[in-house]
């Protein structure tokens, strides 16, 4: 593990240096090394100047510049102007583009299944949503674990877009092998099946897309540029979730804990590489070390201890331990409770690592893991919602003393910054950890 010790801390030096970034002035060169060592050592446990806080934002930015979720999801000059005045007026340790926004015309060029989105089978006003469905059968795990890309190509995306769904009279993908052969096999059946307008869907997509990315990634410079680092680096998916979320659904994978959990080990082990290297090229591509994890179906109340040891933990450690053998930091987010395996997921290299809590007891967490993870979170989103700036201060007041005694600690919303979170009771949290986190 010594190779990934010292790749996490290069990888982290070279993230805090800002060599590759075109600074506005020397004050914003400083101000970015200042934050991004401020962050970086609190990963570290060692300690900071003061508390970090690195608040992640979606459609907060849009109601805080009076301006509505569809808007900014359709119109990305409004999402780049409201995510702007949103990060340069509370002035935290790091800013984000509206990447996690998403893109409205993207989606409606796949006429996508799995999500609905503001204007879209939601209100304007309202956040997007998650279709879950069984969108792999239970006796389709075979096919998937034969082929897991011919499957996802001509089975799965078929299901969830309906611009694609022509992909599913194309022939096995693996026919394209055998020489020039294969490729009259497959092509030549793709234009005699009328497959040509998913492929016409699929290139508007991606030139929408293209026009979202560049328009994120101009921002995401344009902040770094004036002293604010970019935490969200990678991304990648827990491999149970990977099914549970997109493929079998909460209640098709449950039943396979109990009907078929070989096969459901089986595909997570598949599932496992595919993973590590989404983790890995997402964030070798950003200016950030960190791997966002969202964690969904591991928490209490969905699967007993035992069958979190036994189905979901031993892929999620090894996909973060490939992470930081790659000089990477894992950066799970762990929603709902986790209270009865803290001490299961402690089991981690010291210092390399971030867990954001939502709802586990973040006190209760320091106890456990305080040597081991530094912690992000956990400002309840009621507070921030329904409180009094008073009431916000006063819990990150204990959250500082508690859970950022001598270190670890990043503040942020326990989900983020709330869509409807009142902007008093963020400015209250911001200026509060500024004056009150300072380490003497």
């Amino acid at each position: 593990m010594n190779n990934s010790v010292d790749k996490t801390q290069q990888r982290l030096d070279l993230w805090c240096s800002g060599s590759d970034v075109a600074f506005k002035n020397k004050e914003a060169e400083k101000a970015y090394k200042d934050r991004a060592t401020r962050i970086a050592n609190a990963i570290q446990l060692k300690t900071p100047d003061r508390v970090p806080i690195a608040p992640l934002v979606t459609f907060f930015a849009a109601n805080y510049a009076g301006l509505s979720a569809q808007e900014v999801m359709y119109d990305y000059d409004k999402a780049v102007a409201a995510h702007r005045k949103t990060f340069l007026d509370f002035q935290w340790d790091v800013a984000m583009s509206h990447t996690v926004s998403f893109s409205g015309p993207f989606f409606e060029a796949l006429d996508y299944k799995q999500l609905k989105w503001p204007g879209h089978g939601v209100p304007p006003t309202r956040t997007y949503q998650f279709v879950e469905g069984e969108y792999m059968l239970p006796h389709e795990y075979d096919a998937f674990l034969e082929d897991p890309s011919d499957f996802l190509v001509r089975v799965y995306l078929p299901r969830i877009s309906g611009a694609l769904q022509p992909l599913q009279m194309l022939p096995p993908l693996r026919m394209l092998v055998p020489y020039y052969l294969g490729l009259l096999t497959v092509f030549g059946a793709a234009s005699a099946l009328g497959v040509s307008s998913a492929i016409e869907a699929l290139l508007k997509a991606m030139v929408e897309f293209g026009k979202f990315a560049a328009s994120a990634a101009a921002l995401q410079e344009e902040f770094r540029s004036l002293g604010f680092p970019i935490i969200l680096g990678g991304m990648t998916q827990a491999p149970f979730d990977t099914i549970g979320d997109s493929l079998r659904g909460t209640q098709g994978i449950m039943l396979d804990m109990y009907r078929q959990p070989d096969k459901l080990l089986m595909a997570m082990d598949k599932i496992l590489p595919i993973a590590i290297q989404m983790g890995v090229l997402s964030a070798m591509t950003g200016p950030c070390p960190t791997v966002f994890i969202p964690l969904h179906k591991g928490p209490m109340g969905y699967m007993s201890l035992d069958q979190f040891k036994t189905f979901y933990w031993p892929t999620l450690q090894k996909l973060m331990l490939a992470l930081i053998d790659e000089g990477l930091v894992p950066m799970p987010f762990i929603e709902a409770d986790y209270g009865d395996r803290l001490e299961t997921i402690k089991d981690i290299p010291r210092g390399k690592a971030i867990y954001w809590f939502e709802r586990t007891d973040v006190f209760k967490a320091k106890e456990i893991l305080g040597d081991r993870v530094c912690i992000k979170g956990n400002v309840p989103s009621a507070l921030l919602c329904t409180g009094t700036p008073d009431e916000v201060k006063a819990y990150v007041k204990k959250l500082i003393d508690i859970v950022g005694k001598d270190s670890g600690l990043i503040v942020d919303g326990d989900i983020g910054i709330p869509d409807e979170a009142k902007p008093e009771n963020v400015k209250a949290m911001t200026e509060f950890v500024k004056e009150y986190g300072v380490y003497k």
